[in-house]
């Protein structure tokens, strides 16, 4: 018994060792057939690499907020359309490459929807990146003052989903707009992207600012997008 823990430990199948253990201590190795304790051993590290998996993913992310799908309130009067919900569950717009505009007003849940979407991704096993978009327009120019622009860039764009938070707060200066450009063009048709704002998007245009660079932003991340605008009183004041 004490080799075969060995044996698995050394060979870092850690799920293997943990139910074989478990087996061991309760004395079930015996009630088993070879196929029977075969199929558990294995079940039981497919988990725990699927766990370590989304740590790792979820971890990398940087989530604003620790959140999961089964804790959204799907109130219809709120703005939140339960089928639409459900469907981004299962991942499909992820694989076709579509994104989804979240807008409403202050403390409405915003950012609870997108890091739930996003820690969804992560248990699909789909590589996320959370970003409040000032900061992250903070990051491309620093990065571009160390002269690793390009490879920050390329770093966004393998990102299998990308969440923009906070869209909007202030107007966007020309670098600033080019570089969002650059990573909307990047991602179109792609990769996913989510996006945050407590503005209207009728109202993004005006924030984007330059006529031509807005029109190509917006022409990339609004015609195909899934829409969900949350309605009521700040979630906050009710806490």
């Amino acid at each position: 018994m004490m080799q075969i823990e060995s044996q698995l430990s050394q060979l870092r199948l850690h799920g293997m060792s943990r139910s074989w253990q478990a087996l061991t201590e309760t004395r079930r190795q015996h009630e088993l057939t070879l196929s029977e304790g075969l199929e558990l051993l294995l079940q039981a590290e497919e988990q725990e690499r699927t766990n370590n998996r989304f740590e790792r993913l979820r971890k990398s992310a940087r989530f604003r907020y620790q959140a999961s799908v089964e804790e959204l309130n799907l109130d219809a009067s709120r703005g939140m359309d339960k089928g639409l919900i459900t469907a981004l569950a299962t991942g499909e717009y992820l694989s076709k490459g579509e994104s989804v505009l979240i807008t409403g007003a202050t403390g409405c849940g915003k950012s609870f929807l997108a890091s739930a979407l996003g820690h969804q991704a992560c248990a699909q096993g789909y590589k996320v990146a959370w970003y409040n978009l000032q900061k992250l327009l903070l990051k491309t120019k620093i990065s571009r003052i160390e002269g690793t622009i390009f490879k920050f860039f390329e770093s966004l764009a393998k990102t299998d989903l990308l969440i923009l938070d906070d869209f909007g707060l202030t107007h966007l200066e020309q670098q600033q707009q080019l570089d969002l450009m650059e990573m909307i063009e990047d991602r179109h048709s792609k990769s996913s992207t989510i996006i945050a704002s407590q503005l209207p998007v009728a109202n993004w245009y005006d924030v984007i600012g330059e006529e031509t660079i807005a029109d190509a932003i917006l022409d990339r991340i609004v015609h195909t997008s899934y829409r969900i605008e949350l309605k009521g009183e700040s979630l906050r004041k009710k806490r």
